[in-house]
């Protein structure tokens, strides 16, 4: 396959020479892509100015309903009008399960500056990581994810298919869906070998989609897998994470198997976590920016920060004190604060610790790990976090942490410690979505700051938008509940 970073369009008609079609995507702010499939020729016209693409894309929700409030991007009184799409040459990869279909990322303009799009995924983590190129250096980042996988029984002898468990939850409540497998088994050599077929086939199609898994198990939780995502640039790691979805419920779809992003699906069971890792580098060189040998600091303001750079202990700084006013880019739905409670090996104060798993930022650094190895990993956000988002956020606030030089504000959680309090442990991070995005919105916040006030206003706009659904939905629980008692 042609090197990706070969690509030019002088290079195009060559690389598409067999090809009649090319399908192309974008990011909208939940993190799924939206795309279309197009004629080459339609493609090599348009692929170096871009194309016309609706903005409604930033103008509805996950389900395709307008929100409740109409945002700045994409309105009536603009008549949902098309956005530029660009498409990112450096990106192009085939579809395994498409016949090797041709496909690229977009990326999306303003039509009336020509500027990237203030809500746009992936130019959010890309202006954030410009400000770190100005000074020669650049993000590195890994991703890890956690899902459930449900599948339909067969019914009346019809083998499963792709569209079961949509036939299943017509008829039948959610919490009645079967389990891939069953039972608390955690890095379980047996339990992928029931579904052989389905295990092997995602990590050998990840790795030939460009999006390749380092690691690939069982996590404790019936039918829950985790995946390790190979680490590289910080930009190319959101954009292999969201690929990594992709793949993963296009394949899983052809064996009747619903994987399950969301960050709590199953009351009393642990939740799904996206954990993101994030290290600086030097752009001339390997050199881990966040390390440092323990005898250039004699005394370190913490023990466990003796391996960590000024620079790292500002980026550290900077995420912590970011922390409460960013939880939205974090935790970005309803659901995903039932996740973030006590007692659940989540984190759910400002806090961190060398690794500490309990706490919100995991501190890995020598002497558990190899200088070229410190980093941070961010253990706030769930696996229905918009992986752009998370590392644009994480990115942002620690590089003000760096340019404000800011000291660390609170000791290390100790070992054992509990992790739901506050005082020395840091303060409670938002306990729902409404309360979470009022601090984001809020006038003069972190996220303000960092990201600027068009794409906060675009962005808290959508939460609204969820909090307010979530308000006037009717539950099972409530029903169940009070439709005798009251």
């Amino acid at each position: 396959m042609t090197d990706a970073s070969e690509i030019t369009v002088s290079t195009l008609p060559e690389l598409l020479s067999t090809d009649a079609c090319v399908k192309v995507a974008g990011l909208d702010v939940d993190g799924i892509l939206r795309g279309k499939l197009m004629a080459k020729s339609k493609f090599l016209s348009i692929a170096s100015q871009g194309f016309g693409f609706c903005s409604v894309v930033f103008g509805w929700d996950m389900h395709d309903q307008t929100y409740i409030r109409e945002l700045k991007i994409s309105n009536k009184d603009n008549g949902y009008r098309d956005l530029i799409a660009v498409p990112d040459l450096q990106s192009f990869r085939r579809i395994p399960w498409e016949n090797d279909v041709p496909f690229f990322l977009v990326s999306f303009l303003d039509p009336d500056s020509g500027k990237s799009l203030s809500a746009c995924p992936r130019s959010l983590l890309k202006r954030a990581a410009a400000e770190l190129e100005k000074e020669d250096m650049m993000g590195m980042a890994g991703a890890e994810y956690e899902f459930y996988h449900f599948r339909a029984p067969e019914a009346n002898g019809v083998e499963r298919n792709s569209s079961s468990t949509a036939s299943f939850l017509k008829e039948k409540p959610p919490h009645q869906l079967p389990s891939l497998t069953e039972g608390m088994f955690g890095y379980s050599l047996t339990r992928p070998v029931h579904n052989q077929d389905y295990y092997y086939g995602i990590f050998d199609t990840c790795a030939q989609f460009r999006c390749g898994i380092e690691s690939w198990h069982t996590e404790s939780g019936p039918g829950v897998y985790e995946a390790a995502l190979e680490y590289g640039e910080i930009a190319e790691m959101a954009d292999k994470a969201a690929l990594f979805k992709y793949t993963v419920k296009s394949l899983a779809s052809k064996h009747g198997i619903t994987p399950c992003f969301m960050a709590k699906p199953r009351q009393g069971l642990p939740g799904n976590s996206g954990h993101m890792h994030i290290s600086l580098k030097s752009a001339s060189s390997p050199t881990n920016l966040f390390y440092r040998s323990s005898g250039e600091d004699p005394s370190p303001p913490y023990p466990d920060l003796a391996f960590v750079s000024d620079l790292g202990r500002h980026f550290l700084a900077g995420i912590l004190d970011a922390l409460p006013d960013i939880m939205p880019l974090l935790a970005p739905t309803v659901n995903s604060y039932k996740r973030l409670v006590e007692n659940f090996w989540a984190p759910v104060t400002v806090s961190w610790g060398l690794e500490h798993r309990a706490a919100s930022i995991r501190v890995i650094a020598p002497p558990t790990a190899s200088p070229k190895a410190t980093r941070f990993e961010m253990r706030v956000a769930g696996a229905d976090a918009n992986p752009h988002f998370v590392l644009a956020a994480v990115l942002a606030a620690g590089w003000r942490g760096v340019q404000k030089k800011l000291a660390v504000p609170v000791p290390p959680l100790g070992k054992g410690e509990d992790v739901g309090g506050e005082g020395d442990m840091g303060v409670r991070l938002a306990k729902t979505l409404k309360e979470a995005n009022e601090k984001f919105m809020a006038k003069g916040s972190v996220a303000r700051e960092c990201f600027g006030d068009e794409f906060v206003e675009h962005f808290g706009g959508t939460r609204e938008h969820e909090v307010r659904l979530w308000e006037e939905a009717v539950t099972d629980w409530e029903i169940q509940r009070y439709i005798e008692t009251v």
